[in-house]
């Protein structure tokens, strides 16, 4: 992965995601465009003072380059090209339009607030960007792993399917070292002792994929009537600090709608959410084919 987008405002929140991205080590040089977008509300109003709009404007304009500065600082010594882009706009149509301009590969941008009812609203901008954006998307939250209080801990929410096969792939494109503990996790929503099997040495599988990126992965199953709510509980009672679900690369029509347990997880989640989208896996499902019920169950 080399084309990523770092979207930023000069919140705390924003430059989490320029920290993250600093402490995952990586084979090839990242391009990495950090795109500011200088919004007023209410500034399509024509009651409002020019002078007024104009000064907010500039303000805007210097905290961007100030935030710039600092994650300028926070790349040092890094293999990473940094490239600035300042526009004018709605943030999160403005940051989708520049992520295709760019065809970036990932855009981080950050989320607002840690309380159920704040992770459950989500920030505007994070939730239409997770939704519309057309490659993979990592929504970052401060968490003791991303603090440095312990090694990162990743599940990686996973069934047989070419999604989230294509997830276990691209999050494999960056090395994790021997520290960071991963599990991947599958939810058996049937209660079936033959599908949890199946279920289980899927996972296991999957998990000896990731064994050359991240020494410590191991495979879980875990017993839920609802996928979303499920990988929630895992990660809130294993102190999780990220969450990588794939998700089926959509057209432009039907981009709107996202999965049903990929938003649950994306608004519910205590950690950071990493959408993947980029390397979906032609004939997959010839390998690893499940049934239609099972399809539907897993999405509700």
């Amino acid at each position: 992965m080399r084309r990523i987008l770092l979207a930023t405002d000069g919140s705390d929140s924003s430059l989490n995601g320029a920290k993250f991205l600093a402490h995952l080590p990586h084979d090839e040089t990242i391009e990495l465009t950090v795109v500011s977008v200088l919004f007023v509300p209410g500034q399509d109003k024509s009651n409002l003072v020019g002078d007024w709009i104009a000064t907010c404007l500039e303000q805007e304009r210097t905290t961007a380059k100030e935030t710039y500065a600092a994650i300028e600082a926070i790349f040092t010594g890094a293999d990473v090209r940094l490239k600035s882009i300042i526009r004018k706009g709605r943030p999160a149509e403005t940051i989708v339009s520049i992520s295709k301009e760019i065809h970036a590969e990932m855009v981080v941008i950050g989320a607002t607030g840690h309380s159920a009812v704040t992770r459950m609203l989500l920030g505007s901008t994070s939730d239409y960007v997770a939704t519309h954006a057309p490659c993979s998307v990592l929504v970052v939250r401060s968490t003791g792993g991303l603090r440095g209080k312990h090694p990162l801990r990743v599940a990686i929410g996973y069934e047989p399917s070419g999604p989230a096969q294509a997830a276990v792939e691209e999050f494999a494109e960056f090395q994790w070292g021997a520290q960071t503990d991963v599990q991947v996790v599958t939810v058996n929503p049937l209660y079936n002792e033959r599908e949890e099997q199946r279920r289980a040495e899927a996972a296991d599988l999957a998990a000896e994929q990731l064994l050359q990126c991240a020494e410590r992965s191991t495979g879980r199953v875990i017993k839920n009537d609802h996928v979303g709510e499920g990988l929630v509980k895992f990660a809130e009672v294993n102190d999780i600090d990220l969450m990588v679900v794939g998700e089926t690369p959509r057209t432009r029509l039907s981009r709107i709608l996202m999965g049903s347990m990929t938003r649950f997880v994306l608004r519910h989640a205590p950690c950071s959410v990493w959408i993947t989208r980029n390397r979906m896996i032609h004939g997959f499902h010839d390998k690893h084919e499940i049934t239609a019920s099972e399809s539907a169950s897993s999405d509700s």
